[in-house]
């Protein structure tokens, strides 16, 4: 089986812990396997109310007044369902961005909901990608130390779309260590989760 094309997404959120926090940010880049740009999204995602925590600014620098006017969460996981829909979706350290993504499904409608959860079925992890190119840890694999690693800009860390930039010309390089040439190299590498995301309505 071909590799898929890969939608490399990327959330910026208020904590992390996804029954607690919520998602402030999202953005994506569809690739193919070479790493040529397919598409890209992004959104802000206004807060469910005016004065909800934003978290850390001094890491992510989103503040409430970045959010006002933003999209609803309902209205920011539909338009990311479409974006999602036919394609690998690839994160750097997946489980934490699948996990956040699946718990805020329950506030999408039915369909949007099913095909979010769809979608992150099994989601490819580009941490432990980098990981398997250096089996012995002899460097830091978080996302900044890699771009420096490989010479990848990356204007503004924690900026969900600066980083989902980064993390989108990382796939091909890591790709091409590992010498991986089909879909089935890649198992080593996918993330699924661990239980089913918490039914509609379910207290946060």
């Amino acid at each position: 089986m071909t590799i898929p094309q890969l939608a490399v997404l990327d959330l910026e959120t208020s904590g992390l812990r996804a029954a607690r926090h919520r998602i402030l940010q999202a953005a994506t880049v569809t690739i193919d396997v070479d790493g040529e740009r397919l598409d890209e999204w992004s959104s802000y995602v206004r807060l469910r109310w005016p004065l909800q925590r934003v978290g850390p600014r001094r890491i992510h620098g989103i503040r409430r007044s970045t959010l006002r006017g933003a999209p609803r969460l309902s209205d920011a996981l539909a338009a990311l369902a479409d974006v999602l829909d036919g394609s690998l979706v690839t994160a750097h350290h997946a489980s934490f961005d699948i996990e956040f993504l699946r718990v805020a499904a329950r506030h999408a409608d039915p369909d949007v909901r099913a095909r979010l959860l769809a979608a992150t079925e099994q989601s490819l992890c580009t941490l432990e990608m980098s990981r398997a190119t250096d089996p012995d840890r002899t460097r830091s694999h978080r996302l900044g130390d890699l771009c420096r690693h490989y010479d990848i800009t990356i204007d503004r860390p924690h900026d969900a779309r600066d980083d989902v930039r980064a993390t989108a010309a990382l796939v091909p390089i890591l790709i091409e260590q590992l010498g991986i040439d089909s879909f089935d190299q890649l198992e080593p590498f996918l993330v699924r989760p661990p239980s089913p995301a918490q039914p509609a309505g379910a207290p946060s």
